[in-house]
């Protein structure tokens, strides 16, 4: 399903107030706040119930005007910051990010509805799961930035591999 994907201001360019200007008490709890956030989305990456990039969306805000620092931190985060740079930017994964996730959710729950012995508890990871996997297949897919000429094969013998 190929959805349109939208785009905004470049990441510089997005205004945010300067944390100097903010409240020492509202930098706190937004400080709070995003790790708290980011915590919960790292847990997501290993329990699909959790949905990760929200989380991690909340900790981008809540950085970005607490934490200039803690922000750009997040960002160079080599697994979380492009998701994140993404999302900003054109509100889309990275390529393979939603591969990864739905087949990640599809054997994560498999298993557990595989383990789980009570019909009940089955029928309602089958929901979740049926709902999650919805709302992944949903989120469009950044196209990948076309390959520059100097980068593909330049000599004779490395075009003829």
């Amino acid at each position: 399903m190929t959805q349109p994907v939208r785009d905004h201001l470049p990441l510089s360019e997005e205004p945010h107030p300067d944390p100097s200007t903010i409240s020492p008490v509202l930098r706190a709890v937004l400080l709070v706040v995003g790790t708290a956030s980011l915590a919960l989305g790292v847990i997501g990456i290993f329990l699909p119930v959790l949905p990760t990039t929200p989380f991690l969306l909340v900790t981008a805000a809540c950085y970005a005007r607490a934490s200039t620092r803690l922000y750009e931190w997040l960002l160079g985060q080599p697994s979380l910051g492009p998701v994140i740079t993404e999302w900003r930017r054109s509100r889309s994964f990275p390529p393979g990010v939603k591969t990864r996730a739905l087949i990640v959710v599809v054997i994560t729950f498999a298993v557990s509805i595989a383990l789980i012995d009570v019909l009940l508890v089955r029928a309602i990871l089958l929901v979740v799961a049926a709902i999650l996997l919805t709302f992944l297949y949903r989120i469009p897919t950044a196209q990948p930035e076309p390959e520059s000429v100097t980068m593909g094969a330049t000599s004779p013998q490395e075009k003829a591999r």
